[in-house]
This record gives C-alpha cells, structure tokens and sequence, in this order.
C-alpha cells in the first residue's frame, strides 16, 4: 500500500536483500543497525532525563535546552515496526493486502503516482522525502498464532514467487463483499474472544506464499510465530507440524525469522494446562535445533518468549524461561496494553499515571533480562492503546496518539531496541489503517516520527515545567518532551539538527523558549490536531491547519512544515502533539552515525 511505501520510503535506504530478524517500519537496513547494545537500565517514571536550570523560577515560560555532546540512548534503526493480526487469512483481507503489494518493491529514482486497484489506497510508491537510488525498504510482518492453532497445509496450487509483483485490480464490489465479510468474521472472533474458546485457523500452502509474496514485493521482511499449542502428553512441545512449515517454506527459500508461540502465560485458558518456564526455554531450544538441521534457517534469527504483562506469576515465567533459553534467543520480547478497550473512556488517554505504567513493566523486565543475559536486546512486540481488539471512536481516534507517541518516547529513551505496532490492519481498532485503506490518525503520528526521528535519544535540560509539589502530592508531568537527533535519511535538513516532539497534557498552551545551544535557531514545526467537530474522538488529523488525506489512491499528501523564525517562542497548543525540528544546531552528537 502506499501507506506501508511512505512509512518504507522515508528516505531511507536498506541493502538490496534484507538479512533475517530484520524489523522495522519505515526504516532501513540492517547493516545500518547498531552494533552494540546498550546495558538496560531501570526504568524512570520521568519522560526524558532532566535537569533543572538553576536560577529560573517562572511558571508559565519554559526553558528548554538539549545536551548535543553525546546520545543518551542509540537505538535501532529499525525501532518503529508493525503487526498482522492473522485474522487476515480468517478474514479474506489477505487477498486484498497481496495483491496491492505495489509494482515494485525497491524505490523508484523520483516520486510519482501508481496505479491501484479500486478502493487500494495505501500504495507501495516513493514519498516527497525519498532519495534518488534509495534501496529497498524493509519491514517487519509478525503474525502470531495465538488464539489460532496454525497448520499448514499443502495446496494443489501453491504459488510460485511472483516475478515483477504485479498489483491485481478488483472492482469496488469486490471490496464491498469483503468488507461484509470482514465484518462478519469480527463478530465470530469477537464472541470467540470473550468465551475464551477459539477454533483453529488452517493455514495453506497458497496462503502462506500469498503473505510472503506480499511482504517481498513490499521490501518486508516476516517474522512467522510458530504454533505452541500442539504439546505432546509430557506437556513438551510437538514440533511435527512446525517442522512441516520449515520444510515447505525452506523449499521456497523464503527469508523468514522466528518465534514459538505467543502470551504463553495464558496457554491454561487455551488448553487447559499450562507450561512453566523451564519447559517453555526448553521449547525454544528444541526449535532453534530444528532450524540448524535446515541449511536455509540454520543462522535465522529467533525471538520470544513474547510475554504478557510482567505480574508477579508472568516475571517467574520469563525467569525460567531465561535460565534456560536466554542465550538461544536474539531479542527477548513481551507485550503490553494500557487498558481494557470494553471500558476505556476517552479521558483514559489523558491521564499520566496510565502514560508512566508502561516504566514500570520496562523495570520488571530489564532487571530479569540484565541478571540472566546482561546485554540482551530486549523488544516490545506488541503494543496498542487498549486490549480485547480496541473500542471504536477510542482507540483508533486522535486521543490515542497520547499513549503512542509516549510509548515511542519511553521506550526509546529507556534502550528498548524494536517496538512493533499492533496492528496495520485487523478485525479490532488498535489499527493503523480502517478497512478503505484510509489512514487514521497513529498512522500520520507514526509516518512524521519515522521522517523526522533518528536513533540517537538526547538529554534534555528543562526548567519551570512544574510547580513546586504539594506536602504528600506527587505531580506528574503533563508536558513531555522527547529529543532526538534527525533522522540522517530526511535529505530537507542537515546533519547536526535536532527533532523535538512534545505532548500537551494541558488544557491550557505552553510557552517554551529554546536556549543554549537551541537558541536563535530556525526551527520547522509539524503540529498535529484534530479535525473536525468530533474533537479528541475524531480520525481525521491536521498538520499546521492543513487536514491530512491521501491525495488519490496511490499519493501520500506531503507533509509541509510551518518554518518559524529564528528565536521564536514556541507555544504549544493544549490536548496537542507536535514536533519541532530545530535547523543548523550543528550537534556533534548528530553529525556522524
């Protein structure tokens, strides 16, 4: 979709054949990752480290400054990452993502429109932002099997790797059918979901080469989540049919990376046993044998265990688990969702004590992590603003960009390496696209972050953003702001300038004053609002008064910054988010990658 190429397509280049485990949305490649890992640190319930200017006591004006010596934090490249759900193959809208895949996926020299079919808006072609000679972009699909059971089966007429990835065209009935269906299928999975009983899910051969093809011809790279559920009567993993998905994919020599399973805290309520730590890492192990005795995946990356939310009985789980299989794995990950989408309201999204709950799970796991395997790279697979699939008008509105570009901010200046999205497109509304194929609003907060943010993280130096706390009161920030060096691969500025983004809690404008190095700078501000009469509730967003929207079914509208002068105030709109790049600052910890 076009969607997916502006995200890809940022200006940023990836080698010509993305290696295994690489993950990112809009991001490049891995050679361009970061080659060490930074030792984790506990996490803080502060947004950034912050240090107050002495000598300043006024309330309403704040002095910000930025240290542009060194990085606090430098993550991946490939940091900003995406689901689907598999309900996909459930649902039909596989067919439709497979065959808009775009008419090529490596870059083009220069921008242009392409041709769709009926209804496909999110398009595979070059952004405003991409580089002449770009190479290939590379994102990450991770479909889990949790709930399903996942089998695969061989088809008759399994497809063959396109050659050229052709875009079918369906008619606008086509669509119309599918969306009937889709919503249908959401019903069934819905009533699934809330008696805790699910039917299993065959994956075919045909479907399996369709949702590759998809991810090739659209420069993904998949991560495949191998089904846990089959266990044999000693409670151990039966890999049989993983082993016949291995096989199969290996004859097609499909890049794939891999995962086992996914939340196994739950697997009691699914099967009606449980599995312990120990005998999940034993799991893990017996699967990255597997892959060794596969010449085409005998050094595919592996992630897991994919845990749910770090409680007491959940961080036992991760212990034994790494005990076992802490070294097999190339990235722990686990989970984690703000609220219960059945209840959520949306001044949910505007409470800072939900916002700092997400520190506390980082703490939870960097402490397991860093006792068994100092040094290991830890992931958030899987997040979204709410669970039980989202609510409607809530968790697809603008009010839930206040959770996601937070946990953006968080996770990144806490050295989380990867965090992926849930979900580009599911039967739920935690996703980034509806069923038209229209962005929603943490898809445009999600396409500027990867335009205009790099993987160096920056400290910040911040004065009068709080009044002096009451006796026995905790005042949590309502303004938070995040620093990062721009991303090198956004050709509009300059190596050595600065990407602020900035959430307003408030329900009053903030004034800041860039000082230090910052001050009498230009700086271009991209500011994102809501548009229209639904407010806080709406998906459609503005960009500096201007709504966003695709231009037709294969252009992505550019994004135009509103340059301020130099030495400008900056006043930041209440309930808003925003981000500001600040030209020319000449930071040495941004000059160099």
């Amino acid at each position: 979709s076009e969607l997916i190429r502006g995200f890809l397509l940022s200006g940023m280049p990836c080698p010509s054949s993305c290696p295994p485990g690489l993950l990112a949305l809009m991001a490049p490649g891995l050679a361009l990752m970061a080659t060490f890992s930074l030792s984790s640190q506990a996490g803080d319930r502060r947004a950034l480290p912050v240090e107050k200017l002495p000598g300043v006591k006024g309330r309403t004006l704040i002095l910000l400054d930025v240290n542009t010596k060194s990085p606090v934090r430098i993550i991946s490249e490939n940091f900003l990452s995406l689901q689907l759900d598999p309900s996909i193959i459930h649902d039909g809208w596989l067919d439709f993502l497979s065959s808009r895949s775009g008419a090529s996926c490596r870059a083009e020299p220069a921008p242009g429109p392409a041709r769709r079919g009926a209804g496909c808006r999110p398009g595979l072609q070059s952004s405003p932002d991409s580089s002449p000679g770009a190479g290939r972009g590379c994102l990450a699909i991770s479909l889990f099997s949790f709930p399903f059971a996942v089998d695969i089966v061989r088809s008759d007429i399994a497809l063959d790797k396109q050659k050229g990835c052709k875009i079918a065209q369906h008619p606008d009935i086509m669509l119309e059918l599918q969306r009937e269906k889709a919503a249908q299928m959401h019903l069934v999975l819905l009533k699934e979901q809330f008696s805790n009983t699910y039917s299993n899910l065959t994956l075919t051969a045909r479907s399996l080469d369709k949702l590759y093809n998809f991810a090739d011809c659209s420069g993904l790279h998949l991560i495949f989540a191998l089904n846990a559920l089959r266990r044999n009567p000693n409670n151990s993993w039966n890999s049989s049919n993983a082993l016949s998905l291995l096989k199969y994919s290996a004859s097609k020599k499909y890049n794939i990376s891999w995962e086992l399973g996914n939340e196994p805290n739950n697997y009691r309520t699914l099967i009606g046993r449980s599995v312990n730590g120990s005998q999940l890492g034993k799991d893990y192990m017996q699967l990255r044998s597997l892959l060794q005795l596969i010449r085409t995946y005998s050094r595919a990356n592996l992630y897991g265990p994919n845990i749910g939310r770090p409680r007491k009985n959940v961080i036992a789980l991760l212990e034994g688990f790494m005990k076992v299989a802490g070294s097999v794995v190339d990235a722990v990950t686990w989970q984690h969702y703000y609220i219960d989408g059945r209840v959520a309201k949306v001044t949910d999204f505007l409470k800072t004590r939900l916002l700092d709950t997400l520190s506390d799970q980082i703490r939870k796991i960097q402490k397991v992590v860093n006792t068994y395997t100092p040094g290991k790279k830890i992931w958030l697979e899987g997040v979204g603003a709410t669970s039980a699939g989202g609510m409607n008008n809530l968790s697809d509105s603008y009010a839930a960009g206040f959770l996601w570009l937070n946990t953006l901010g968080l996770l990144a200046s806490q050295g989380i390496d990867v965090v992926v999205r849930h979900s580009f497109l599911d039967h739920g509304h935690n996703h980034l696209v509806d069923q038209n194929f229209n962005p929603l609003p943490d898809y445009w907060l999600s396409l500027l972050y990867k335009r205009l943010i790099g993987p160096k993280v920056l400290a910040i130096h911040v004065a009068g953003l709080q009044r002096k706390p009451r006796p026995g009161r905790v005042i949590r920030d309502k303004l938070r702001i995040y620093a990062h060096c721009t991303s090198y691969h956004n050709h509009n500025y300059v190596r050595g300038s600065i990407t602020l983004y900035i959430i307003n809690l408030h329900r009053s404008r903030k004034k800041i004053k860039l000082a230090g190095t910052l001050r009498d700078k230009i700086v271009h501000q991209y500011l994102l609002q809501p548009y229209g009469k639904d407010g806080l509730h709406s998906k459609s967003v503005q960009l500096n008064g201007q709504p966003l929207a695709m231009v037709d079914d294969g252009t992505l509208p550019e994004l135009k910054p509103r340059p301020l002068r130099a030495g400008r105030t900056l006043v930041i709109p209440p309930l808003t988010m925003s981000f500001y790049v600040v030209k020319n600052v000449n930071a040495l910890a941004c000059r160099y990658r």
